[in-house]
């Protein structure tokens, strides 16, 4: 009887652990699943940052080519004999004001420069941003 208790005693407890095992398995395949859904979105994200960041440097690139046109003209209007005369406080400060931040110091009346103050500059430069790709190389198993 003894032998036959121990024996049934051991099936239950094997029961127990193939539940066990096939409950892990599940949960296993479960966690996969989402492991894989989110490294898809994850590609997704870091292909949408780079076209983004693509996005930024073309617009940075044609301010600053907006910005050296505007300064330029400006300038070349205060070279003109008239330019500075004809020029009022008031029309410098909408040139100003059209020029934005990094130009206000150079369309200042009576002062010309060719430097441009770069101490405006945006908080989140591009090179701030940035994402690591360790984790794409660790080896799964």
């Amino acid at each position: 009887i003894q032998i036959a208790q121990c024996f049934e005693a051991t099936r239950q407890r094997c029961c127990r652990l193939e539940q066990d095992g096939r409950r892990a398995r599940e949960q296993l395949a479960r966690v996969e699943a989402e492991r894989a859904a989110l490294e898809v979105k994850l590609k997704h994200a870091r292909n949408q940052v780079e076209v983004e960041m693509k996005k930024r440097h073309r617009a940075e690139a044609e301010l600053e080519k907006q910005e050296r046109k505007l300064q330029l003209v400006f300038e070349s209007l205060m070279r003109e004999p008239w330019g500075s005369g004809v020029l009022t406080g008031e029309q410098c400060s909408v040139l100003s004001a059209l020029a934005g931040r990094r130009l206000g110091a150079a369309l200042v009346p009576g002062r010309r420069s060719s430097a441009v103050d770069e101490s405006c500059q945006s908080l989140l430069s591009h090179s701030d941003i940035s994402y690591d790709r360790t984790e794409d190389d660790v080896v799964r198993s």
